[in-house]
């Protein structure tokens, strides 16, 4: 018997019961990989967003079942299943349960590591995962703990957005899906590992840091949406001198969406001059697709955008940008998008601070502090 996971919101996970809990869907692209899916198997339910298991349900078999279940897609490719248990939400198993006890959430010291089995469905899990998890489940089904849940993460769906493209002969508008930030506690940084601090992270560190500087630079700031809350030294990033409460009008509603979930923005007046993404603990893929997104949908826009990660994981960050999917495009990611070392960032950030030089320096000074990838394209053979 395999374990497998099945990701719902909480929206497709009402959907599934309302449907009567008897059949599970998953996206055509997964059709491969569910091949290996076999009768007596356990699709092991996990919400995204409030971040619960609700639920395991044994497999029956492919099924050719396609009633409406699901309003906003067929998921088509699907299995008849027996429901072992249904949990409601708050009554739901917490990831944060799982810390030091499962393989892909293996110490309260990598609290960003489960992120890559819940990235997609149909992961599968380690028996004595996924034997656990069963486990858990069976036991908050038999002695239910209410624990509140955030309505509006409960209420989230895969939003679509309209993009209307540039004029010109045979182009289209098309639909484009703007995902959700998979919130995880990042790892706390070394003084504050020191200082016994709980709540300070260098994530967030980092990012005060840059909101501070771009301040002093005389800029309007932003943080990301969804971190607003977060704070360092007392103070929470969202009440920053010089925080915007809301970006310019200027961009369709797909581009405001993306931008919004960027670590840290720069603004002058209505234009956006600087984009961070800070990576401690997430995987460095999930800010370059971000600032990929970006450039797609608004390639005309010219800023700087940065990365911003610990000094060890340079090589990482210039694999990424190297992939096919940044490297090949028009504008390549790698050549505008510098990587920014956590302990050069610092190092630059108490000098100018020391000099008092924040007020005279312009916001394109990191371009000569960050590193650029990237072969010089004489010297690369020709793939034809």
């Amino acid at each position: 018997m395999n374990y497998w996971l099945d990701l719902f919101t909480g929206t497709t996970w009402r959907e599934f019961r309302d449907g009567g809990a008897d059949i599970s869907g998953f996206r055509k692209r997964q059709a491969a990989i569910a091949k290996r899916v076999q009768q007596g198997d356990i699709f092991l339910c996990y919400l995204t967003g409030v971040m619960r298991w609700v639920g395991a349900l044994e497999i029956q078999g492919p099924t050719s079942d396609m009633r409406r279940i699901w309003k906003e897609k067929d998921f088509p490719v699907r299995f008849a299943v027996r429901p072992l248990v249904i949990l409601e939400p708050e009554h739901g198993v917490p990831m944060e349960e799982l810390g030091g006890k499962v393989e892909f959430y293996a110490s309260s010291k990598d609290k960003g590591k489960f992120k890559g089995i819940v990235r997609s469905s149909l992961n599968a899990m380690q028996q004595k995962d996924g034997e656990l998890i069963l486990r858990l489940l069976r036991k908050a089904e038999e002695a239910p703990i209410s624990r509140p849940v955030d309505p509006k993460k409960l209420a989230r769906k895969a939003a679509l957005y309209r993009v209307e493209p540039k004029k010109g002969k045979g182009r289209r508008s098309t639909l484009v899906s703007i995902p959700e930030n998979e919130v995880t506690p990042p790892s706390p940084s070394p003084d504050a590992q020191e200082s016994g601090e709980p709540a300070t992270t260098r994530h967030v560190e980092i990012q005060y840091q840059l909101l501070t500087l771009g301040a002093e630079l005389g800029l309007d700031i932003w943080v990301a949406r969804n971190d607003r809350g977060r704070k360092w030294s007392g103070t929470a990033l969202g009440s920053l001198p010089k925080m915007l409460d809301e970006l310019p009008t200027q961009f369709n509603e797909a581009t405001t969406r993306t931008i919004e979930l960027i670590d840290v923005l720069w603004l002058s007046g209505n234009s956006i001059v600087a984009a961070f993404e800070v990576e401690c603990t997430t995987s460095i893929y999930s800010g370059l697709l971000r600032m990929s997104d970006l450039l797609a949908l608004q390639p005309n826009l010219d800023i700087s955008l940065y990365l911003v990660a610990p000094d060890d994981r340079r090589d990482k960050v210039e694999q990424e940008l190297l992939r096919p999917t940044f490297s090949l495009r028009e504008k390549p990611v790698a050549k505008i998008c510098g990587f920014l070392p956590f302990s050069v960032l610092c190092d630059k950030l108490a000098g100018i601070r020391k000099l008092g030089l924040s007020a005279s320096l312009k916001p394109t000074f990191l371009k000569t502090t960050a590193e650029f990838f990237g072969p010089d394209e004489s010297s690369v053979p020709r793939a034809d």
